[in-house]
């Protein structure tokens, strides 16, 4: 018999990584601090009535054109190496695999950033995800460098990737799968669970838990108090540390989710059994 499947989902700044992808590499190369190239994004967005993630991706190409760097595909990949996650992350995904196979699940892990996806493809993690969705670059085939904004991913926008992957319409260039009614979905909404940092995977962490799955946000060390208001009002089912180091109260968590869907389907299945 075909396993259930449990899909999780992911942001990455500040959730998996401990603080902004372009801080680590990118932002040194360009000669700025974080804060100088973060403000700058600001200005710019308030200055022109751009969105704020549209706004960083122009950023990052004015910047490397003024500093004279080919922001090709491939140097961005480059600058995924050097990103630093929370601990217990790198052994993550396949502690959390096994563990849903003991408990006859399939476990599939997606990540849905705002951040930007070409960096991310040359982290040490990219590969553990199904699919990543991220903010992505158009490149000229002859120049290969960046001429338009392929995916752009705010924060609202995020909320489209949970029907996504629930009806497993992963192809972002195809809309009439992910609109079109789905009365068999892939991935059922109860077996869906999401984690992110903070205000701007709200959208997304409401929509989840509201059709039945779970929304855990995670916090750095010592700053619970960023957090903890999801919780209070309602927007979240669990806080905590941002730690994923095996036997840590984020894994606690995510097994008891697992058994619970486990729980749920072995029920599922009693029910149709004596109905018939």
């Amino acid at each position: 018999m075909k396993k259930p499947i449990m899909a999780i989902m992911y942001d990455f700044d500040k959730t998996l990584s401990v603080q902004d992808m372009q801080n680590y590499d990118f932002i040194p190369a360009l000669g700025m601090t974080p804060a100088e190239f973060w403000g700058a994004t600001d200005s710019f967005a308030k200055k022109h009535g751009i969105e704020k993630i549209l706004s960083y991706m122009y950023m990052m190409i004015l910047k490397t054109r003024e500093k004279g760097i080919d922001m090709t595909e491939e140097w961005l990949n480059s600058l995924g190496r050097n990103i630093k996650f929370y601990s217990g992350v790198t052994t993550w995904f396949h502690r959390i695999n096994e563990y849903g196979l003991a408990h006859g699940l399939q476990v599939e892990h997606y990540l849905i950033s705002s951040g930007t996806k070409e960096i991310v493809d040359g982290c040490s993690i990219a590969k553990e995800f199904k699919a990543i969705y991220g903010c992505q670059f158009l490149f000229d085939d002859k120049t290969k460098l960046p001429i338009w904004p392929k995916l752009a991913i705010n924060y609202t926008q995020k909320t489209q990737y949970f029907f996504r992957v629930s009806k497993g319409a992963i192809d972002i260039s195809e809309d009439a799968e992910v609109n079109a009614k789905t009365p068999n979905r892939r991935v059922p909404y109860k077996n869906m669970v999401y984690l992110g940092d903070g205000m701007t995977d709200v959208p997304i962490m409401i929509l989840v838990r509201q059709n039945g799955g779970h929304s855990i946000a995670v916090y750095k060390p010592g700053e619970k108090d960023k957090v903890i208001d999801l919780f209070n009002d309602e927007r979240v089912d669990y806080v905590c540390r941002a730690d994923y180091s095996a036997g840590s109260p984020l894994e606690s968590v995510l097994k008891l989710i697992i058994d619970s869907i486990y729980i749920n389907n072995a029920l599922d299945r009693k029910r149709e059994t004596l109905s018939k």
